[in-house]
């Protein structure tokens, strides 16, 4: 028997190493932390690598210290270093599920997401019990398509308490994707827990949540029966109505047959009962969201006629609010009160004076809309508004409430990482210009999380545009603004130029004096990128049909007629020449119609852009996605894109939905 003797110099230098290897392991925590801003992530990523190579430099081969050096060369985008760091410290020691985990994450990052899946398992083979490991499945099964088991990952993270925001983003991202054919109970739950947060972009749950709705109210049986009373307690309904837009005609169908039902009742009561009160706010909200797109019979618009005329007597009476906020309610439910021969006086109140409960419609249906007229007063394209009746005037489209999440980080660390570019050059903060912002969510975002931008996002809107600064301003979000075509070109015109092009939707063929080739071609120099879809939306045969009867008969982009027009498209849904057009959210939304029947994408437009950056002398290729978000070769696309260019119409891009990023040479 041999006794083992340790000196206490030996013990106290592992415990040096264990304290400076903790040390190292709380600054990373730090920089990846979402509460931190990117400066101070920056600094704590820095700080940890400082430690780690300290720590090395005494212990060379500490496999947790090469592992925790490999994270924070993915965090900076060195991911071939990271590769090397990983398999080092496997080579020490093969038995660290954590080494494992870290090259899933790599392999993720670069766009292999089979093999993340093996890593990621054998991790788990080594640790049941690590939630990143199995975490990294679900992000795997999902990049590779595989949604219904992803979604079953992410649930079960949640049962197990983890609240990650890459959990539920990625749990938000299966949703949009699955296919519901069946109720489950289970479904409905996921579907409230997620309508619930304040963190994610809601709005795109609609689709998912309408097809849950449309199996519990079995809305494909004519013979169904729905009763009012259970729809006000139906969380998930109530949640939905007042945060998404559903695209589904049975869907629209019940919210229009339970506001029937509503102003039913009231025109036999005389009142608005409180138990009904929720659900009316929840439609007013929701008829809000679409535009006010949702049909109505004659006798509802007869009804509600006579109670805005009640309305005006009440407040030319001087009554209290209490008095008519009943009838405030149904008449919200089938108009923007800001639009109400009353809505003058409204405004002796202040939002907050107004009952909790209904402030959300408040703020939807008048104080919002009261805001957004303000600030289109600051344009000259306001004039064009001046003739229109009230209801007639466009809406903003698309609707939102929430940002996508997203970590801060830089457009500098972006173009280095993602694209490969030198950045040295670089001022400190950079300029991105955001053609086709629309209502500004995707603008938003990039102000908001990248920290060394300023945007200009600029749109043929002026209901987007209005929209846009008001949420920019709501958010406190001031490195951006909201321009018309017609500033944007002034801008341009001026010599000042940008660091980033993001093509959005495409100007329509009324923008006679815009050339986007040609504000693309101005506002860049020698290092700018732009990055545009080589996919047109709004094509299905319903939409060239629409377009077609607008132009035969001159049309004008009136509500009756927008209503018409829908109604045409919803009369016939079993046609196939409108199901596809009945599966886009845009037809549910007054906004979205108007923008995709009067005022359509210009095709040229984006032929004329391509045939620009076509250019190899003057522009190069540098990154390709396909519409699943994998990145492709570039040669070949490239060799499509000359072939284009010099006439081969055969092997166009037009139409193939890619994703490109050019960077102009010279």
């Amino acid at each position: 028997m041999y006794a083992q003797h340790h000196s206490p110099e030996a013990t106290t230098n592992q415990a040096e190493l264990a304290r400076r290897l903790l040390e190292a392991n709380e600054a990373y925590q730090l920089s990846n932390s979402p509460k931190a801003s990117h400066r101070q992530r920056l600094a704590a990523r820095s700080e940890c690598a400082r430690l780690v190579e300290a720590l090395l430099a005494i212990e060379p081969a500490q496999p947790a210290a090469l592992g925790l050096l490999g994270r924070v060369a993915m965090d900076n985008g060195d991911m071939e270093q990271a590769q090397v760091l990983f398999n080092q410290s496997l080579d020490v020691d093969d038995q660290q599920p954590q080494q494992y985990t870290n090259l899933g994450y790599w392999a993720l990052a670069t766009e292999r997401p089979v093999l993340a899946e093996q890593y990621f398992l054998e991790a788990l083979e080594l640790d049941r019990q690590s939630a990143a490991a199995f975490c990294g499945v679900a992000h795997a099964k999902r990049v590779q398509g595989k949604f219904d088991t992803a979604y079953l990952h992410y649930r079960k993270l949640i049962s197990l308490g983890l609240e990650w925001p890459s959990v539920y983003s990625g749990m938000l991202a299966c949703a949009e994707n699955l296919s519901v054919h069946t109720v489950d109970q289970e479904l409905a739950l996921d579907a409230i827990a997620l309508l619930r947060r304040n963190d994610l972009p809601v709005q795109q749950l609609g689709r998912f949540v309408a097809a849950i709705i449309r199996h519990q109210y079995d809305l494909d049986n004519p013979q169904a029966e729905v009763f009012l009373d259970a729809a006000c307690e139906d969380e998930l309904l109530m949640l939905a109505l007042e945060r998404t837009l559903m695209p589904d005609p049975a869907v629209e169908e019940l919210v229009t047959l339970l506001r029937r039902a509503v102003i039913s009742e009231v025109a036999q009561t005389a009142e608005l009962r409180d138990e009904l009160q929720p659900l009316a706010l929840a439609i007013a909200r929701y008829a809000d969201r679409t535009g006010y797109a949702l049909m109505s019979a004659d006798d509802e618009d007869r009804l509600v006629s006579v109670i805005n005329e009640s309305i005006c007597a009440q407040m030319a009476t001087g009554e209290p609010m209490a008095a008519m906020m009943g009838s405030i309610m149904i008449s919200a439910m089938y108009g923007a009160l800001f639009q109400q021969p009353f809505a003058h006086q409204l405004g002796q109140w202040n939002l907050v004076d107004w009952p909790l409960a209904t402030q959300g419609m408040l703020a939807a249906s008048y104080y919002d809309r009261a805001t957004e007229e303000a600030i289109k007063q600051n344009y000259d394209e306001k004039s064009a508004e001046l003739c229109l009746d009230k209801q007639d005037v466009p809406q903003a489209w698309p609707s939102w409430s929430k940002l996508a999440y997203r970590t801060e980080t830089s457009l500098r660390s972006l173009m280095a990482s993602e694209l490969g570019l030198a950045t040295e050059h670089l001022p400190e903060t950079l300029r991105i210009m955001v053609c086709g912002a629309e209502s500004g969510q995707r603008a938003l975002e990039l102000a908001h999380y990248l920290s060394d931008v300023e945007v200009i996002a600029v749109d043929e809107s002026l209901a987007n545009i209005a929209k846009a600064t008001r949420q920019a301003e709501e958010l406190e979000i001031s490195n951006i603004v909201f321009w018309p075509w017609s500033i944007a070109q002034r801008f341009v015109a001026d010599g000042h130029q940008v660091h980033w092009i993001e093509i959005g939707r495409l100007p329509s063929p009324a923008m006679t004096d815009v050339s986007l080739a040609a504000v693309v071609n101005s506002a860049t120099a020698s290092g700018s990128v732009v990055h545009l879809h080589t996919a047109v939306a709004e094509q299905t045969a319903g939409d060239r049909h629409i377009r077609t009867l607008i132009n035969d008969h001159g049309l004008h982009a009136t509500r009756e007629n927008l209503h018409r027009l829908r109604r045409m498209a919803l009369n016939n849904r079993q046609d196939s020449k409108w199901q596809e057009l009945l599966g886009e959210t845009g037809f549910y939304g007054m906004g979205g119609c108007q923008d995709r029947w009067f005022r359509p994408q210009d095709t040229d437009q984006l032929a004329q852009l391509m045939g620009l950056v076509s250019n190899e002398v003057q522009w190069k290729l540098i990154k390709a996605r396909d519409s699943d978000g994998h990145t492709l070769a570039t040669a070949p696309v490239q060799q499509q894109l000359q072939a284009e260019a010099r006439g081969n119409q055969v092997q166009s891009l037009l139409g193939q939905g890619l994703s490109v990023y050019f960077v102009k040479r010279r």
